[in-house]
């Protein structure tokens, strides 16, 4: 053992504190990098357009005209729905290919 009790190669428990900073760091910047990132998807053959941001929110809602017809507004609330899970499916896609990029697709919790 060196000195002070800590067994040799105590360095290397540095270098491997320095390299997940780093990491750390490149998954805050990532992290900031997906949020600004949009995902948008439709539904009803176009006529129904959901634009998600990579925080998971809505941030754009498109409707053709066409298919505002008052008889018909469950079908309308059944595209957008479908429209807005299909962006939020592609942002989480989006999100999870780039977080295994930064942790070469190792799980860390809580990102």
């Amino acid at each position: 053992m060196a000195r002070g009790g800590f067994p040799r190669g105590g360095g290397n428990m540095g270098n491997m504190m320095k390299q997940m900073q780093q990491m750390q760091r490149k998954i805050e910047e990532t992290q900031q990098k997906i949020e600004e990132m949009e995902a948008t998807a439709s539904a009803g053959g176009g006529v129904v357009e959901a634009t998600v941001n990579g925080k998971k929110e809505v941030v754009k809602i498109h409707l053709d005209p066409e298919i505002l017809d008052p008889e018909d507004v469950e079908m309308v609330e059944d595209m957008v729905m479908a429209a807005v899970n299909e962006a939020l499916r592609e942002i989480g896609k989006v999100s999870d290919q780039e977080m295994a990029k930064v942790t070469g697709g190792m799980n860390i919790p809580g990102f």
